[in-house]
């Protein structure tokens, strides 16, 4: 989508260069924007305006961007939405797991501790055995 962008964006501002008005309507005026959530709004609104307008199409077409790719990027705006959704769905669920498996690490930790010290307490006659249990005695 990105690369797709970019190239139709690079010829719409060559043919636009003159026409300021159009080219604000496209949102093409200026730099691309770097963050992710400018970028789609910028390239939203660009396939927006440009696949609803015809005399925009015609002059698009000019450099071999037809209504044809225009709506496949709109498909691909889409898929890129769809996707960045499963994508911060799954990073949230992710974020879940590691606090539930945390919790339960430390759950444990507080428990293995308890148990250690018990073990200290039954085996004051036999330190060594200790070590069976993974605690270093000197």
């Amino acid at each position: 989508m990105e690369k797709v962008f970019k190239l139709q964006r690079k010829k719409a501002k060559v043919i636009f260069r003159n026409d300021s008005l159009t080219a604000d309507k496209l949102a093409i005026s200026g730099e691309m924007p770097r963050t992710y959530i400018k970028w789609l709004e910028a390239a939203k609104k660009f396939y927006s305006v440009a696949t609803t307008d015809t005399a925009i199409q015609t002059k698009l077409a000019r450099l071999a961007i037809t209504a044809d790719s225009l709506a496949a990027a709109n498909t691909l705006i889409t898929e890129l939405e769809a996707a960045r959704a499963e994508y911060l769905k799954e990073v949230g669920e992710s974020q879940d797991a590691t606090k539930a498996k945390d919790a339960a690490f430390a759950k444990m930790d507080d428990w293995m501790s308890e148990f250690y010290a018990v073990a200290r307490i039954g085996l004051e006659d036999n330190p060594q055995l200790l070590e069976a249990l993974g605690k270093v005695v000197r």
